[in-house]
């Protein structure tokens, strides 16, 4: 067996689940989950449509490119959503399974597996993938903690400048999983001037970006470079590149749909990678994703439906505890200790048992690194139900915390 895999840690869920192992929930109370981010608003009708016309696509083989209709309607959505110039859908743009996969099959693609003191750079608190991947590919992750004071984005000034010239990939996630922050244009040029500087590529998680609080559009990675000056020619996005999903911005995270985008020469030994690890989208999925990325009324109304749900949720949650709106994202991370001295596990296992609602420790989406857990004591709550059982599980939360 591969001996990486015992480096694996057990994913945040499994850990919840033995915290829970010898709990019963109150009765009383009928369960609501804030715990796993996964989309429960209703999937657009013309999405299930579109799926359900091209079943005939079944009978075809998909090739690992994708079609041309995709990748030239993701490429077009990219050119609208960030203002870019136009992009080449046959060598920036390659369809993937969702964005977790990709995220992790990059760094096989990236990492050459004979540098034994390799480096994957990540967010600390951070997506499970990117360390896993790290492992897998025979690097070590060195995680980066995030700073209250920038609203909860990596201080990447923190890194020591004898670790920059091993980076060989550098994940991040903005808007971020769990904090919600998003990077400055002034954050994107530093790590642009540090790729330059020591060659690293610079993953760009933007699962969340359709989903946010402020007039404006959460800034993206290839938006960022596009300002700067990094767009122009065969060469542009030079080492960036960029992952976005369907499953948040159209609620559809059972279709398994995203893309890849950026710099052509690393897609070029991507799309080889993908072509031998089968990683080929299904032409019916393909068919629904080109009708979603096509339309932007659907992503409105999704995006109000949020809106609304945070803008009643997080008052009754800030009486309580030490909690905030995000810049983005479907997340509150929240302080838990502020009216007893409490852990984060502590505080979600006595929540479930005494009124039956499901949080996710911050500890379990972080690792101990350069002397602290930026998780600790903090919870992650995603606010993905209709707002009613949002609500509820508020007002649950509310109580719990006043009765500590």
């Amino acid at each position: 067996m591969n001996p990486l895999l015992d480096r694996l840690q057990p994913y945040p869920f499994e850990k919840l689940r033995a915290l829970f192992a010898d709990v019963t929930p109150n009765p009383a109370y009928k369960p609501i989950s804030l715990g796993i981010g996964e989309p429960k608003h209703p999937t657009p009708k013309f999405i299930q449509q579109a799926l359900s016309d091209n079943l005939s696509g079944l009978a075809s083989y998909p090739s690992t490119i994708g079609a041309e209709a995709l990748r030239a309607a993701i490429a077009g959505w990219l050119e609208r959503r960030y203002g870019l110039p136009p992009l080449d859908p046959a060598t920036q743009i390659l369809p993937v399974n969702g964005s977790r996969e990709a995220l992790f099959a990059l760094a096989q693609t990236v990492v050459d597996p004979g540098q034994a003191d390799a480096l994957v750079m990540c967010p600390n608190p951070f997506y499970q993938i990117y360390e896993g991947a790290a492992y897998l590919a025979g690097a070590q992750p060195y995680f980066v903690n995030s700073d209250p004071a920038r609203n909860f984005a990596p201080d990447y000034r923190s890194v020591p400048d004898d670790v920059w010239p091993r980076v060989k990939l550098l994940y991040l996630c903005s808007p971020g999983n769990p904090t919600g922050a998003v990077l400055s244009l002034e954050d994107w040029k530093e790590l642009f001037a540090l790729s330059d500087r020591h060659g690293f590529v610079i993953a760009a998680d933007e699962c969340y970006s359709e989903i946010y609080f402020k007039p404006e559009a959460p800034l993206g990675g290839l938006q960022a470079a596009h300002i700067l000056g990094r767009s122009a020619g065969c060469g542009g996005y030079p080492r960036l590149i960029a992952f976005s999903s369907l499953s948040k911005r159209s609620n559809v995270p059972g279709m398994r749909s995203g893309f890849v985008a950026g710099d052509a020469a690393i897609l070029k030994k991507f799309l080889l990678y993908r072509t031998y690890h089968g990683g080929a989208m299904s032409p019916p999925v393909q068919a629904a994703s080109v009708a979603a990325w096509n339309d932007e009324t659907h992503v409105v109304e999704n995006r109000a439906k949020y809106m609304a749900k945070f803008q009643q949720v997080t008052p009754v949650l800030q009486t309580v505890l030490d909690v905030a709106l995000p810049d983005a994202g479907f997340y509150l991370w929240a302080k838990v200790d502020k009216l007893a001295n409490i852990s984060d596990t502590d505080f979600a296992k006595r929540l479930y048992a005494e009124y039956n609602v499901t949080v996710l420790p911050g500890s379990y989406l972080a690792r101990d690194a350069h002397g602290s857990n930026p998780g600790r004591q903090r919870i992650r709550m995603a606010l993905v139900a209709e707002v009613g059982e949002c609500l509820e599980a508020a007002q649950r939360i509310a109580a719990f915390c006043r009765a500590l």
